[in-house]
């Protein structure tokens, strides 16, 4: 039996064993995919070999880490620096990146977007990030700090600190922190963020599962609004098809996963 799962801190809301181990069933795969909650960043590597396994998916907050942590980077990854599914083969952990390509199906019923605005600095921030850039939106970041904004710089993003920000207007409002996942906190400062929304049409949350205190912050401003539940699933399928060198249909892995949904 092959062995998969997905790391993070926290890990317990995670899905993704249901989604992956809904589509082993459904294509008579003998596997299993589980949850890891990851306390030391450091450990990532060790604890992939240790449970001998042959893939794995990476949440927050190790995106970054798997990225110099894996033996190969692939694709869009290498540009991202920040790594969501890890294959191994031939004894090397490759690594890849399924959640640009998934936030970007995912925020396709939004339609025209010209220009957006990122909240957060992480690794899916970056994928976000990069992903609307190479489709010719124009993009910019707002972070608590400016510590973790150099990558950003170096792709010409325009990224601000809460304190030297203002307000403008956007047509899409992502949350990519993991503000609201376990408490009922906003990824800025609820005043900035009414402003920046009284302006925008859309916002959309990596989180999934929840109606964070973003997302109804946005209803609250009439903004057409959505959680991450489908860039999960389409990220997923591609993480799943990575994992067995792309063999299977995506839309019949979508269709298995969805009703893992349900």
């Amino acid at each position: 039996m092959k062995k998969f799962c997905v790391f993070g801190n926290p890990v317990k809301h995670s899905i993704s064993p249901k989604l992956h181990n809904e589509a082993f069933k459904t294509f008579g795969i003998d596997a299993n995919y589980a949850k890891v909650l990851l306390k030391n960043a450091d450990k990532l590597k060790e604890y992939f070999l240790k449970l001998k396994l042959s893939g794995a998916n990476i949440t927050v907050p190790y995106k970054e880490t798997a990225f110099n942590t894996c033996d190969e980077i692939f694709g869009i990854a290498k540009k991202i620096e920040a790594i969501n599914t890890i294959v191994q083969k031939d004894d090397k952990l490759f690594g890849f990146n399924t959640d640009a390509l998934g936030f970007l199906k995912a925020i396709e019923e939004f339609g025209n977007i010209k220009n957006a605005l990122v909240l957060g600095a992480g690794g899916t921030a970056k994928a976000v990030i990069f992903i609307l850039q190479e489709n010719g939106i124009h993009v910019e970041l707002l972070n608590r700090s400016r510590d973790r904004i150099e990558f950003f710089k170096k792709i010409k993003i325009s990224a601000f600190s809460w304190n030297d920000y203002k307000p403008k207007k956007y047509d899409l409002i992502i949350n990519t922190t993991s503000a609201g996942l376990k408490d009922e906190s906003l990824p800025a400062p609820k005043e900035l963020l009414a402003q920046i929304l009284k302006n925008a049409k859309f916002g959309f949350d990596v989180i999934y599962g929840k109606k964070t205190p973003f997302l109804t912050l946005c209803e609250e401003n009439m903004l057409t609004c959505k959680d991450g539940a489908d860039m999960l699933l389409y990220q997923a399928a591609l993480a799943f098809n990575l994992f067995f060198d792309n063999i299977y249909s995506e839309k019949e892995i979508i269709k298995a996963m969805k009703t893992a949904m349900l």
